[in-house]
């Protein structure tokens, strides 16, 4: 996959790289943005129980 991906971009070798950067960086914007938050509310690590002893 990601060697189909680098074919694909435009440019020599720092450019795609350059470009793979920038991809990087929106796909984690994205996912802190948008699916973190989202996804947050089904996830169960909030429910903690600590037992008094």
């Amino acid at each position: 996959m990601y060697g189909w991906i680098w074919r694909h971009l435009p440019g020599n070798t720092w450019v795609k790289a350059l470009i793979s950067l920038v991809l990087i960086l929106a796909v984690v914007y994205v996912l802190f943005q948008y699916v973190f938050p989202w996804a947050e509310p089904l996830l169960p690590f909030n429910d903690v129980t600590v037992n008094n002893q």
